[in-house]
């Protein structure tokens, strides 16, 4: 093991022993401490969930990344591993980024970018980003000799050597295949892919799909999977300009949904869609679990606007894993399964007249799961109002005229400059308009219509702002269901 690596898993173990549950989400992953952003890795081995993130443990900003690691049996209960990897060889000097992870003979295959900074010949530094390797046994990891296994060198002509990263590995077939994100030559985004007999001998295959400089410039943090009868590529494309109500984040998170050529490695893209609508959602990442789901998981922050506490010695989350399904060409997202089984403590209202604020008894909280249908063909708005305390609350509005859904934390208490709303368009089913929404005392997930569309906001509001009310006008009736999560550890 390198000094590097001992050092950071030294510092972490000590750290996090300092840091009661009390003061980290119920049932949101967060880092043991300092500094956490993409989810890495993120894949089964030997019948456990395994998680790795990009990781910096020494402070609660990004710096010298490293691979931190957890493994879960239920993806809602997490054991903190050891650091699994630090920027200690001359590839990867400037950083370990991001990456996946598979099993394979028993052993745990890890991919990452390593990232060089060198110094040219008139005294210029410039960064070169190839992608690396480490197999491991659940908890160690030895990077190979043989590193890097995939250089920029093997790129079309004219591509970018420094925005070259985040591979996702996967094995078809008897053969694997590698996807990472690039620049091309037009300076926009392209996923390249590349195939291999063994680990140790990569080939360049072609472009998946490209930007054409219409869906932002570099795309990030690939990932390529079947679901239901289409082939899903999945991207978080940088320098993204908005459309209408779509990709407000300027790092933004998409599906391209098509097909796929499997002989020839053709992905042929027929539409997009937004993952996330929300003011802090990137870089997710999927796996397939042993019974056949995909799940995804993204970081839930976002670099353009960030919400960093100051009252933490972490800084970092992630989001609840998603199932993902496909429904008449869409793909929607609902929260795992295994939260069902930490749900207590019902309360439920049915055909509730909503006009001037009020609250309903029983329903209040930090750490809830709620249901609601909005039912009525003569309100205007409805305004659901959480972790309150009658001065911060945040606020989810919903527009019936105009089927628009809103979510705003300007009253959150957050005391710095910061984006605050995000709407996404929301159209009612059959009249009803339904919402899951989880809070989990730093953040809110809003799922609408089955899991049709997501959002998904920090805020960091004390703790104890709990309440919740609700107000309407005209003929608003509501069903509600709040569940209190409560995990055993």
């Amino acid at each position: 093991m390198s000094e590097l690596l001992e050092k950071a898993r030294s510092y972490e173990k000590a750290a996090t022993e300092k840091i009661s549950n009390e003061n980290r989400p119920e049932f949101h992953f967060s880092n043991p401490v300092g500094w956490m952003n993409d989810p890495n890795g993120f894949s089964e081995y030997k019948g456990e969930h395994h998680l790795f993130y990009q990781y910096y443990p020494y402070a609660t900003h990004w710096d010298s990344m490293h691979w931190g690691h957890a493994k879960s049996k239920d993806f809602i209960r997490w054991e903190y591993l050891p650091a699994a990897l630090a920027p200690d060889c001359a590839y990867d000097s400037f950083g370990v980024f991001s990456g996946s992870a598979m099993e394979e003979a028993g052993k745990q295959i890890l991919v990452y970018t390593g990232v060089e900074e060198k110094m040219s010949e008139d005294g210029k530094k410039y960064v070169r980003q190839h992608q690396c390797m480490a197999t491991g046994d659940g908890v160690n990891y030895e990077k190979l000799e043989k590193n890097p296994v995939v250089s920029a060198d093997m790129l079309p002509e004219g591509s970018s050597t420094e925005d070259f990263r985040d591979p996702k590995i996967w094995k078809e077939d008897g053969r694997y295949y590698m996807a990472v994100g690039s620049r091309g030559s037009d300076g926009s985004g392209q996923i390249a892919l590349f195939c291999a007999d063994t680990l140790h001998e990569w080939n360049y295959a072609g472009i998946l799909d490209c930007s054409g400089n219409r869906l932002g410039k570099m795309w990030e943090c690939p990932d390529f999977y079947p679901l239901g009868d289409r082939q899903v590529l999945m991207i978080s494309p940088q320098e993204m300009e908005a459309e209408g109500l779509e990709f407000h984040n300027g790092n933004n998170t998409a599906f391209l949904i098509g097909s796929y050529d499997r002989e020839n490695l053709r992905f042929c893209r027929e539409r997009v869609q937004s993952v996330d609508y929300g003011l802090d959602f990137y870089a997710p990442q999927t796996m397939l679990t042993e019974d056949g789901r995909r799940v995804m998981i993204g970081w839930m922050q976002s670099w353009d606007n960030p919400m960093y506490p100051d009252s933490q010695p972490w800084s970092g989350m992630m989001t609840v894993p998603r199932e993902l399904s496909l429904r008449g060409g869409r793909v929607y997202q609902w929260p795992v399964r295994e939260l069902n089984g930490c749900r207590r403590n019902a309360v439920a209202y049915k055909g509730v007249c909503v006009e001037k604020e009020m609250k309903l008894e029983g329903i209040a909280g930090r750490s809830v799961d709620l249901e609601l249908r909005l039912k009525g063909g003569g309100y205007g708005k409805c305004r659901i109002r959480l972790a309150s305390d009658g001065r911060r609350y945040s606020e989810i509005i919903y527009d019936r005229e105009e089927k628009i859904l809103t979510f705003d934390r300007t009253h959150s208490g957050f005391a710095k400059d910061t984006i605050s709303t995000r709407s996404m368009y929301a159209d009612s089913q059959d009249g009803v308009l339904s919402l899951r929404i989880l809070i989990d005392r730093y953040s809110v997930e809003i799922f609408a219509n089955d899991g049709a569309q997501a959002m998904t906001s920090l805020i960091y509001t004390p703790c104890n702002a709990t309440q919740i009310t609700f107000a309407g006008n005209g003929q608003l009736y509501m069903d509600v269901t709040k569940y209190d999560i409560e995990v055993e550890r």
